[in-house]
């Protein structure tokens, strides 16, 4: 099987190359001189000289918020704009047999709620979630009119050695001793092991779909504090009760965006956000490992 694997160079290409290696013959497209196409795919239509079975498209723009109209621009090209390019090169080189695309459950636009579920509509109006909308829609077309297999797969946190993101910022704070727990950690958030997409490549190229993607566990911000801190060799982070963070984050109101924390920081700290993998489960006969057992920050 040949693989076209776009964005192997971040965090979920590091990780997923050597193992997609064992069963394809993979070739990459990205911005690094050891990729077999460098190409800015937000700006080029690429020359593609082979045909690919399969198309794995996880290059894309995150972990960020936009400060400028030029900053939110920059996901539409690399998101949307990017995939577009991607697939009119491959209108050139031959379509594959099945596209696979790494979106997100931030499309849905939601802070809070629980065993969120791939029927939920696509709310998002961050330009993150918007342009990973966008793509698939147009991904959507695309396939249906080229009769090429489409599966999406929308992760939650990703976890793995060194992660990105808000596990990352976590690891940082509780190393340096900046972070605070708030009201015990209670709160639940969706993870996923990075490993676990890998196991999804081949039930999706036969099967497609859109699929949420996270472990059984739903772990609290506790659960994780204390894992993170028991391998960093530290003491588990002090928890504040909520009526202090709750002073901390009227007083950020005020303050404006500077501010550490505010009352809608608060509230994404303090109640949950899961969501459902039982569609990938059943569909694909999909078991992700737990991520409290498995996860190893670095």
């Amino acid at each position: 099987m040949k693989l076209l694997f776009t964005g192997a160079s971040g965090f979920l290409g590091a990780h997923l190359k050597p193992l997609l290696q064992i069963v394809s013959q993979v070739k990459t497209m990205g911005l690094m001189d050891e990729d077999d196409y460098k190409v800015n795919l937000a700006t080029t239509i690429p020359d593609i000289q082979d045909e690919f079975d399969v198309v794995l498209h996880a290059a894309g723009k995150a972990h960020m918020v936009p400060k400028t109209e030029s900053e939110k621009k920059a996901f539409f090209d690399i998101n949307f704009q990017g995939t577009v390019n991607l697939c009119k090169a491959l209108g050139n080189s031959g379509v594959p047999k099945a596209f696979i695309f790494v979106s997100t459950v931030a499309v849905y636009g939601l802070e809070f709620g629980e065993n969120i579920t791939e029927e939920h509509p696509l709310n998002g109006d961050t330009p993150y979630a918007l342009s990973k909308i966008q793509a698939e829609e147009y991904l959507t077309d695309w396939c249906a009119r080229n009769n090429v297999t489409l599966g999406i797969i929308r992760p939650s946190l990703i976890a793995g050695p060194n992660p990105p993101g808000n596990l990352g910022d976590m690891i940082r704070g509780i190393k340096t001793g900046k972070y605070l727990s708030i009201a015990g950690g209670k709160a639940r958030k969706s993870v996923l092991m990075v490993e676990d997409i890998d196991r999804m490549i081949l039930p999706l190229i036969e099967k497609g779909g859109i699929y949420n993607v996270c472990d059984d566990s739903q772990p609290t911000f506790r659960e994780l504090e204390n894992l993170i801190s028991k391998q960093l060799g530290l003491k588990t982070p002090l928890s504040i009760p909520f009526w202090l963070a709750k002073s901390m984050a009227l007083v950020g109101d005020l303050l404006g965006k500077k501010a550490p924390i505010n009352s809608l920081k608060l509230k994404k700290i303090t109640e949950s956000l899961t969501f459902s993998n039982e569609k990938a489960k059943r569909e694909l006969n999909w078991q992700p490992l737990n991520v409290l057992d498995n996860f190893k920050i670095q």
